[in-house]
């Protein structure tokens, strides 16, 4: 195992990070907090509580989570896509392998996933008053979750063939999603026949997995939950040991 070439990848992604504190850390925070301010504050105030829990509290893990999947997907992929500078053409003709350049890439993408989560987290008791029932599954959530999504957006930062293309994920599929998945609402809520539709909506699994980490309460079961994240870290993994393998956007 290459270990200087993982840290001279992970220490200038990271460095890349906090010469953009405002756009990679602050921006996301601060619209959560807005989240916070509106939802939990205001609206939460007149909403009384969702199975026993207050809604400004309710939505915490939900709104964590639609920062992290967000957040874990561009970091990654913006990283990856200066291979359209010829920084690919080094790195690939470097005495690195493919598995050497997934830590440095994504570890770096998932350490600044977790520490805005964190920070989202601080952010939150702020404004609404919460606690964790499960301190350590909360973690392994959170970790699991950022990870996993910045494989999937290393995945997407490869394919990509233009700013447009690496925006398209996130913003048209990964938002949607987890607004649909259960963020602002327990699913339980809605009507029987959207109830198994949203079923079907692979960001209800980390959701729920997520929220019972805080207070024990989701809408499947918490097994469910962790086999779906690990399954979707499973097959990204898969997918981009599949890209080294056989070059695919990687040669010209």
């Amino acid at each position: 195992m290459n270990v200087h070439a993982i840290r001279a990848i992970y220490h200038f992604e990271m460095a890349r990070t906090f010469r953009t504190l405002m756009q990679s850390i602050a921006s996301p925070v601060l619209s959560t907090a807005l989240y916070f301010v509106v939802f939990g504050a205001a609206i939460g105030a007149r909403m009384g509580t969702v199975d026993g829990v207050s809604y400004g509290a309710f939505i915490v893990p939900g709104l964590i989570m639609l920062s992290i999947l967000s957040e874990s997907v561009s970091n990654a992929s913006f990283g990856i896509y200066l291979k359209w500078s010829g920084t690919i053409f080094e790195l690939l003709s470097a005495p690195v392998s493919y598995i050497e350049v997934l830590i440095g890439y994504v570890g770096a993408a998932a350490t600044k996933s977790v520490m805005l989560g964190i920070l989202i987290l601080v952010t939150a008791r702020l404004c609404v008053p919460y606690h964790i029932a499960h301190p350590a599954w909360m973690v392994t959530f959170l970790v699991l979750t950022a990870v996993s999504f910045s494989l999937f957006g290393f995945i997407i930062g490869l394919w990509a063939e233009s700013f447009e293309q690496l925006q398209i994920v996130p913003l048209m599929i990964l938002t949607p999603l987890t607004f649909l998945g259960g963020a602002f609402y327990s699913i339980s809520m809605l009507p029987p026949l959207w109830q198994r539709i949203t079923l079907f909506n692979p960001v209800v699994y980390l959701i729920s997995g997520f929220r019972w980490s805080f207070f024990g309460i989701s809408d499947v079961t918490v097994a469910t939950s962790a086999a779906a994240t690990l399954g979707f870290l499973a097959l990204c993994v898969a997918i981009v040991s599949w890209i080294f393998r056989t070059g695919y956007k990687l040669k010209s």
